[in-house]
């Protein structure tokens, strides 16, 4: 069973961006391909291009290392959620034109996202490798995701398009209507591939604005 080291306290350097991108690249490649105990920090230096004592002087040990390759993939995926709001769930005036929307943002989210190499990468090494982390490392997706859905949908109560009395509890109750039908069922949500995704995202929707929708 994998023991849970207590991180460096060392005052890191920031460096290189571009050593410090090739460092994480390395290292996300060796943890996904040879898991985190069978990758050195030799391998991770000699992958990057760089000395083994960059990689100490830029994350210090290699606990550090993986939750930093964590919170670059959680960043990234952040990233495409907040932009997905901004282009899916920004300015919308009628009530009409609210299930388009919210169908076009579980979409996109569904394809662009939650099938993308950047999710598939955060998954399988929180799964196999959380016992590694330093105890105070966590899942950089944590509530992230909801609580920015959850701040869209407020805005829509304020605007009269919903009824939100749980901002977060609708961002929750939203997301297990759509994303997390289709992936219990058919274990992808990627609707490019799968013809069965749209129809089981609209109808939830659909159950979604019937509970939450203004009279």
């Amino acid at each position: 069973m994998p023991t849970t080291k207590t991180p460096t306290t060392k005052t890191l350097r920031e460096g290189s961006t571009r050593k410090r991108a090739a460092i994480l690249s390395a290292a996300r490649e060796l943890f996904l391909t040879d898991g985190f105990d069978r990758s050195s920090v030799d391998a991770v230096a000699a992958r990057a291009e760089v000395s083994k004592r960059t990689v100490y002087d830029y994350f210090g040990d290699k606990q550090t290392l993986l939750q930093a390759v964590l919170d670059t993939v959680g960043q990234s995926l952040i990233t495409t959620i907040r932009r997905t709001l901004d282009d899916t769930l920004t300015d919308l005036a009628e009530d009409a034109d609210l299930e388009d929307a919210l169908v076009t943002f579980a979409m996109r989210i569904s394809t662009d996202m939650l099938d993308s190499a950047e999710y598939a990468t955060l998954q399988r090494l929180v799964r196999t490798e959380s016992g590694h982390l330093p105890r105070e490392g966590k899942n950089p997706l944590a509530d992230t995701p909801e609580e920015a859905l959850a701040e869209r949908f407020a805005a829509f109560g304020v605007a009269g398009l919903l009824d939100v009395p749980d901002p977060r509890l609708a961002a929750d109750q939203f997301i297990a209507l759509t994303f997390n039908v289709a992936l219990n069922r058919l274990g992808s949500a990627n609707a490019a591939e799968d013809t069965r995704v749209r129809p089981l995202v609209v109808e939830g929707v659909r159950t979604f604005l019937r509970a939450y929708r203004t009279a």
